[in-house]
């Protein structure tokens, strides 16, 4: 990789533009009166949320061991996509590189910016070829690589992350809203040694908190200032925010929604390799299984009937579905369904 300036990277108007500065949340007061932001001074809820989300920073700073600094807090991982996107993509010029198959997030943001989105198609085991990753970065001007790992609709792990992140002249956003499942190292270890990298994490998945709408970014602290300077003042509402911290001081229970989730993952894999629709069932790091049947169509109108849903991932990938791991009481009534198929 190249000398790294952040500056060469990020669009002009960003680096001009001058960012919303909540007054009350840079500043420390012991018994302030709030007359400053129109709210009303009666009800639960009636404060704006703190829009720099230092006590989460802080929990997740001591769990991470980073600096509260190199943390953003998001609406979701959806709204740090955007964002990200927003910092360095100049819109109907620049352009985005993704897997194919990947989460389609990226390339819908990247499509709203009016950005060039680039596929980087996967090999049969859905892994990427670097002959094919060094050939396409050749040949394209791209700001960001978006690398989904474990990947969504996949299931799989990307193998030697560190090269692609030392390879892509950009910005490189690890994805690793699964991580917790894999059993993988994070790539927040590989912060410090590159300057272009991004890690995005979730408490959706592995935490159980999908509800909650809360994503994180981990960066150096030149780009978590950037992101802090693009998002909305009051992105992630109080009450997201308290259970996050609530949840965050109870460790055993992601532990237990882990473990939970791998012993099922495990009843499940063998559960379907005794189903005779299903011809192949894909290595997963994640809490879903991605599974080739003989008429996907067919199995998935069949569940559809049942009211059992699920993710139809044809003709991308074809006759698979992608099927996440429920609770015993679901995934009993998923295998009967799929054995009287």
């Amino acid at each position: 990789m190249k000398e790294f300036n952040i500056n060469n990277l990020v669009r002009k108007n960003i680096l001009e533009l001058q960012p919303y500065v909540s007054f009350r949340d840079n500043n420390q007061f012991e018994n302030p009166v709030l007359l400053d932001a129109n709210e009303s001074p009666f009800g639960e809820f009636n404060r704006y949320p703190d829009s720099t989300q230092k006590k989460l920073k802080q929990k997740l700073s001591e769990i991470k061991n980073i600096s509260p600094n190199q943390i953003a807090i998001g609406n979701g991982s959806d709204e740090l996509i955007d964002l990200i996107i927003k910092v360095f993509c100049e819109p109907k010029n620049d352009s985005i590189l993704m897997m194919n198959p990947s989460f389609a997030m990226y390339g819908f943001y990247a499509s709203i910016n009016e950005n060039k989105v680039v596929k980087l198609d996967l090999d049969e085991n859905f892994e990427i070829v670097k002959e094919d990753f060094l050939n396409i970065i050749k040949d394209n001007q791209l700001k960001i690589f978006f690398l989904c790992s474990p990947n969504n609709p996949t299931g799989n792990s990307i193998n030697d992350i560190e090269f692609y992140i030392k390879n892509f002249n950009g910005i490189v956003v690890v994805d690793e809203a699964y991580i917790e499942f894999s059993g993988k190292k994070s790539s927040i270890e590989l912060l410090e040694k590159y300057p272009n990298l991004i890690v995005l994490q979730t408490f959706s998945k592995a935490w159980g908190m999908a509800g909650a709408r809360v994503g994180v970014a981990y960066s150096s602290e030149n780009i978590i200032q950037l992101i802090n300077m693009v998002k909305a003042p009051y992105n992630v509402n109080s009450l997201s925010l308290n259970k996050i911290i609530e949840v965050i001081n109870i460790q055993e229970n992601i532990k237990q929604n882990i473990e939970n989730t791998l012993n099922e993952i495990s009843w499940l894999k063998k559960e379907f390799e005794t189903i005779n629709c299903i011809k192949k069932i894909y290595p997963t790091d994640v809490n879903f299984f991605l599974i080739e049947f003989e008429n996907a169509e067919k199995v998935y109108k069949k569940l559809l009937e049942k009211e059992i849903l699920t993710s139809k991932r044809s003709p991308q990938i074809p006759n698979c579905i992608r099927i996440n791991v429920g609770s015993r009481k679901e995934d009993i009534q998923l295998i009967k369904v799929l054995k009287n198929i």
